[in-house]
Order: structure tokens, then C-alpha cells, then sequence
């Protein structure tokens, strides 16, 4: 099993970069790679490489991005371009309030419309302090 990690700048502020032990990509390595015509482009790359993919935790505004087909960083660009006849799996993550939104509800529907398989929520103690899913 080979893993590849593709993170977001603002996933960053959860962890820290240096303690994952797998290759680690983000928007800088999309620009560092890709340097003029026939260039390898990273997010074509990971898309041919990859069996599977996993989104998690997918946050409330990846959600919207992927299901409003914005790709403006490299994960949203990874999935933007996945092969529909590979599993790509997601892990919705957000504050209850959130969630609980009417509008979260149709955008994982439209996840769901693409082929995308959810992995549900679970009920927890929130980094908020709030308990719930």
C-alpha cells in the first residue's frame, strides 16, 4: 500500500507537516512541478497514480467547491479531474450548525450524484466544545 497526501493550506494549520510520514503535496508543489507545455502537471499525476481516493475530513467549504466544480487548489483540481471509474470516497467534517445546514445536504447529494461514496458523520465532542455530529 502506497499513500500520497494532498492538503490544503489551511489543513496545515491542524498538523504539523513535518511529523507525516508519506509524501506530502500542496498548491506549491502544483506550481514547482509545472513549468511549461509537456510538463508533468501534479493533479494529472496523482489522478493517473491513484487506485482510490479519500477526502477526509472534507470540510464544509471543499464540499461546496467540489460540488459547484471549483478547482482553485491542487486537492480540488485532484478531484475535479478523478477518474469516475475509480473509488473516491469523503468524509464530511464540520460544526453541527453547519452540517445541519439545508444546503450541506444538497451539495452531498450532488457528491453522492457523481459517484462519490459518504462515509457518515459520527456524534462527538466538536473542537468547539459542542456535542454532535
Amino acid at each position: 500500500l502506497e499513500v500520497k497526501v494532498v492538503t490544503t493550506e489551511r489543513a496545515k494549520h491542524f498538523y504539523n507537516t513535518q511529523e507525516i510520514p508519506v509524501t506530502l503535496y500542496g498548491d506549491e508543489e502544483e506550481w514547482q512541478l509545472w513549468k511549461g507545455r509537456s510538463d508533468p502537471v501534479l493533479h494529472i499525476e496523482l489522478r493517473r497514480w491513484a487506485d482510490l481516493m479519500v477526502v477526509a475530513p472534507l470540510d464544509a467549504n471543499t464540499l461546496a467547491k467540489v460540488a459547484n466544480g471549483i478547482c482553485d487548489n491542487l486537492l480540488t483540481c485532484v478531484i475535479r479531474a478523478w477518474d469516475p471509474s475509480k473509488p473516491l470516497l469523503f468524509c464530511p467534517a464540520m460544526n453541527t450548525a453547519m452540517w445541519e445546514h439545508p444546503i450541506t445536504a444538497r451539495q452531498v447529494e450532488q457528491l453522492k450524484g457523481f459517484g462519490y461514496t459518504e462515509i457518515p458523520c459520527v456524534v462527538k465532542k466538536l473542537v468547539c466544545g459542542d456535542e454532535g455530529q
